[in-house]
């Protein structure tokens, strides 16, 4: 049961987050593309915590992140499914939104990206790593892109040595993906 307390504060205070980025009265004067960023910052700083402070220290008394998780009692989940856990919640609760992980070199397949245009600016993002946010009209949809940077030597580690793993040279500081906002228009 602890090990989904993160995931429920998280979920909890992201949709807390997106109620309050639009005040009464005020609806009308908050873009898409504010509301866009405002989501993929908080998903990235949820995300980043989660990295730094709970992994990190779990691992420190012998708790690992790793895949099948659920079933061991001495291990957490990846960050990965951190944020797809999350995001599936909030499209749950949030009619027309959806929040992911996307890469162009991804251990699943299913977390590659969507559309041409999301391939592009994934690929503009890997290309050059002082693009972090980038956001865009796409069909019927509006979508944001933030820099999935590698934080933690481990985390380079893991999918480096993942035999599932197309790209094998990651280190921290690199851009292995974007987390991805959807937002139905």
């Amino acid at each position: 049961m602890k090990r989904w307390i993160p995931l429920k504060v998280g979920c909890a205070l992201t949709l807390l987050c997106v109620g309050l980025t639009v005040l009464p009265g005020e609806a009308a004067e908050i873009s898409k593309d504010q509301t866009v960023r405002y989501i993929l910052a908080m998903v990235k700083a949820f995300r980043t915590t989660y990295v730094r402070h709970i992994v990190e220290r779990m691992k420190k008394v012998g708790v690992q992140s790793k895949e099948g998780w659920i079933k061991d009692a001495h291990a957490i989940m990846l960050p990965f499914e951190f944020v797809s856990r999350g995001g599936a919640k909030i499209k749950q609760e949030v009619q027309g939104l959806d929040v992911g992980l996307i890469s162009l070199t991804p251990i699943d397949p299913s977390n590659l990206p969507k559309t041409p245009a999301e391939r592009e600016a994934l690929a503009s993002m890997v290309a050059d790593s002082t693009r972090t946010v980038l956001t865009f009209g796409d069909g019927d949809q509006f979508k944001g892109l933030a820099a999935d940077i590698v934080i933690e030597q481990h985390c380079a580690d893991c999918h480096n040595q993942h035999p599932k793993s197309t790209k094998r040279d990651f280190k921290p500081g690199d851009v292995m993906g974007a987390i991805v906002v959807r937002l139905s228009q």
